[in-house]
């Protein structure tokens, strides 16, 4: 008879439970209610606050002159010859300032930061969500050591419930095959419980927040 594999074992037994409900024995819990205490602040400032207790560094920008005026001085304090991007609007918006950039793969490892837009901030956590249906794709989010994010104020969203909310409306159902919430830079305390930054993706997390999206 040929055994049966542990995780046949854990399927069945899972279908069985959801066969086999428990009645909710506290009728009187309100599962609907939001579990969260209300903003102490506007969004705007609770997301930026939140970005900065996660270590990373938020930038308000009033206009596009303002973003690439600080991109260009981040550039030059950095010793950067150019930005990888392959967001088109970022792009074109580099291009009318003669900011140097690179789409080139080789570019990209070398480079060692890119810069790309996000699908919403999420104002509770300080957190970033970005999905592979940005032009960025996926490396571009996990391999760089610094990536700089360009978003505006229309996209802070209260929670990660209204972040996944906005995105289902946003593709129409058809949801991104690839999710992920970035807050500040990447670390972990898993050897040792010594925290080491920038283990699993990027060491520094830049926002770049503007009050109106870029114009293309």
């Amino acid at each position: 008879m040929q055994k049966i594999k542990s995780s046949e074992v854990i399927l069945k037994r899972l279908r069985t439970a959801n066969l086999h409900q428990i009645d909710n024995r506290f009728e009187d819990v309100d599962l609907e209610k939001d579990i969260y205490t209300p903003f102490d602040d506007d969004a705007e400032f609770v997301f930026a606050r939140e970005v900065q207790n996660n270590g990373g560094k938020f930038v308000f920008c009033a206009d596009e002159q303002e973003l690439t005026a600080n991109l260009l001085a981040l550039a030059k304090e950095r010793n950067w010859t150019s930005f990888f991007t392959k967001d088109k609007t970022i792009q074109s918006v580099l291009n009318k300032h003669q900011i140097a950039f690179s789409e080139s793969e080789e570019d990209f490892i070398k480079t060692g930061h890119t810069l790309t837009s996000c699908e919403f901030f999420v104002a509770r956590l300080g957190s970033v969500l970005i999905s592979s249906k940005q032009q960025s794709g996926r490396r571009a989010n996990f391999l760089p050591k610094t990536h700089i994010v360009i978003g505006h104020l229309e996209q802070i969203v209260p929670t990660v419930k209204d972040a996944l909310m906005q995105l289902h409306n946003k593709y129409e159902g058809r949801f991104p095959s690839m999710t992920t919430l970035i807050t500040g830079p990447s670390r972990t305390a898993d050897i040792e419980k010594t925290l080491v930054m920038g283990m699993h993706g990027p060491q520094e997390l830049i926002i770049f927040m503007l009050a109106e999206p870029l114009n293309k």
